[in-house]
């Protein structure tokens, strides 16, 4: 069989708000900080468990946003635990949509991280029993 891409590794985020993104990531997402690389710049790597999915680059002020020239529109994962975490993005006050996706068991939770970068985490349709869509 002929190597080839397996799976999404990682995504690497620069912020201006490194301590608010690492909280948020936490807090609403449910990753939590874990070791990193003695990099001579600040960050954090965020792990579901044993892998590191987000890597916050720490920068002096905030990126530029670049909405006309958008090169990635959005990051996925895939969760369980739909209602927990809505209910926790709502309690931090994050922006938030959820869809069923058509012709597919999945529903996906759309969120906006503090930098407005967007986010969708699938969850099983079971999952979304008496919730709402957009």
């Amino acid at each position: 069989m002929a190597s080839g891409i397996e799976r999404l590794d990682h995504v690497n985020l620069r912020t201006g708000r490194l301590a608010e993104m690492i909280a948020w990531y936490r807090d609403v997402l449910g990753l939590n900080e874990g070791k990193r690389p003695d990099f001579s710049f600040p960050g954090a790597w965020m792990y579901a468990g044993s892998r590191a999915l987000v890597h916050l680059v720490g920068t002096p002020e905030h990126p530029k946003d670049e909405q006309d020239d958008l090169k990635m529109e959005h990051v996925a994962f895939a969760a369980t635990g739909l209602k927990a975490m809505l209910a926790r993005a709502e309690a931090a006050g994050a922006r938030t949509r959820l869809r069923r996706v058509p012709g597919f068991p999945i529903v996906q939770l759309n969120i906006w991280d503090p930098d407005d970068n967007h986010l969708h985490v699938d969850f099983d349709l079971a999952e979304a029993d008496g919730l709402e869509f957009a």
